[in-house]
């Protein structure tokens, strides 16, 4: 399966200025998502979308591939994620080069475990999904099975539409949400318009490797991550 590896950085981040290509110990923040993806087997090519020609060249410097600048009306603060990656398939494709498939690694979410692309890899070929995201379980204070929305006249009813609240913990099902490490999606349903199709696999990922950069506050616990010598030796 020829997967090609993407990595989204554009220019003119307003929460953390410049955080894309900001020193995180000592390095830039796209380093660390760079070397994950440079050391996984299974990535076919790794190829940086950017609309910021100092980000491509350190891009580059980390030995990742910058054949294009994003187009600007793609790299707005309310651009989506799936035109982006839709483009890097374009522009391939009239290279005459076409992939199975995307994995998409975004630069925010910088520390992933040793394996953890090519263990997602794995499981998605294996299951033969449309599509793969890595997860972190939901605590059981905030299942969905525990959750309540209002209607409109006041009244709160259990989100999952069930009539009769789950009593124990230990009952609950399992829940998850997204961490961002891992999106992996089939070109063909990336092309209809989707990144997670009919079948979305998951792999459950290392809780401790969680550190998703949005806020100043979010870029201070990554530096913090990074002090603890047992979380240093988890990085690929």
């Amino acid at each position: 399966m020829k997967i090609l590896g993407i990595i989204p950085a554009r220019g003119g981040s307003k929460g953390v200025p410049g955080k894309n290509i900001k020193l995180l110990n000592g390095k830039p923040l796209l380093a660390y998502t760079a070397k994950s993806a440079l050391t996984a087997k299974g990535l076919t090519k790794v190829v940086l979308s950017t609309d910021d020609t100092k980000i491509a060249d350190i891009g580059r410097s980390l030995g990742l591939e910058v054949p294009f600048l994003r187009p600007a009306d793609l790299a707005q603060d309310s651009s989506p994620t799936l035109p982006v990656i839709q483009h890097a398939l374009d522009f391939y494709e009239k290279l005459g080069e076409k992939f199975d498939a995307v994995c998409l690694l975004e630069a925010t979410s910088p520390f992933r475990y040793k394996g953890l692309i090519d263990d997602s890899i794995s499981r998605f070929q294996s299951l033969d999904a449309d599509a793969l995201v890595s997860v972190l379980p939901i605590p059981a204070t905030y299942n969905p099975h525990w959750s309540f929305e209002p209607d409109s006249s006041g009244y709160l009813h259990i989100a999952t539409g069930e009539t009769t609240i789950i009593p124990r913990r230990q009952e609950l099902p399992k829940a998850f949400h997204r961490d961002g490490a891992i999106y992996l999606t089939k070109s063909n349903i990336i092309k209809e318009g989707s990144l997670y199709g009919r079948t979305l696999a998951f792999l459950e990922n290392n809780s401790k490797c969680y550190v998703n950069i949005d806020t100043q506050q979010d870029w201070d616990e990554a530096e913090h991550w990074l002090t603890d010598p047992s979380n240093l030796s988890l990085l690929s």
